[in-house]
């Protein structure tokens, strides 16, 4: 599993807004776009092309372009939808599936509650979106789900994420012979015992869109 923390001025002063308690959910939608942007920049750095032959008002020239299939864009609900808009501005031709998982607030175990992908992924490039890499019991599941599915490229956007989850997704991931990758803006320092980020931002999701 290939980790990849982008280090760079503007993901590190939109990511301090952010995490600043006093940040309304206006404008944390807003900057959670346009920093997903930003790491979706350094996550498609290994997308799928192929040739085409192009005339330019001068001349002839091979070009390149996506790859079919199309690569697959997987927000993981509630709040990986925060991250979409971002995401598809930057590949608006790439289709886009959900995936619906919780995580229970004692076991820390993530289930899926809902799906809205294709039965077969053979052959696919898959962007999973989930703001926060915290125990990563949620990313985990979700990749093996995926990957049951027969998708055999798989990529993780996260706005932030914390060591233990880091390892936790090496360990559970170990075994699969599938290229995997995360893309984060930030490795934070730890998880405290209620398995929040440290010193992170709360709760991504509420954060968003409020409590509900």
């Amino acid at each position: 599993m290939r980790v990849h923390v982008a280090d760079h001025p503007l993901i590190a002063h939109k990511l301090t807004a952010l995490r600043d308690e006093n940040t309304d959910s206006p404008t944390f939608r807003r900057l959670a776009d346009e920093l997903v942007t930003l790491l979706a920049y350094e996550a498609t750095r290994d997308v799928r092309v192929q040739p085409v032959e192009i005339k330019t008002p001068v001349a002839a020239t091979t070009g390149i372009r996506l790859s079919q299939p199309k690569p697959l864009v997987v927000p993981i609900l509630r709040a990986g939808l925060g991250m979409l808009d971002g995401m598809v501005r930057l590949l608006p031709t790439a289709e886009v599936g959900f995936l619906g998982m919780v995580r229970d607030e004692e076991t820390l175990k993530a289930t899926t509650y809902a799906n809205r992908l294709p039965d077969d992924l053979s052959g696919r490039q898959c962007y999973l979106l989930d703001p926060m890499l915290a125990t990563g019991g949620t990313l985990a599941a979700a990749i093996h789900f995926l990957v049951d599915r027969g998708a055999d490229d798989i990529t993780a956007i996260c706005l932030l994420s914390a060591p233990e989850g880091v390892a936790r997704l090496e360990s559970e991931l170990a075994g699969l012979d599938v290229p995997i990758s995360v893309v984060t803006g930030a490795m934070d320092e730890r998880l405290n015992e209620q398995g929040y980020i440290v010193p992170g931002l709360g709760d991504a999701g509420d954060r968003l869109y409020g409590v509900v």
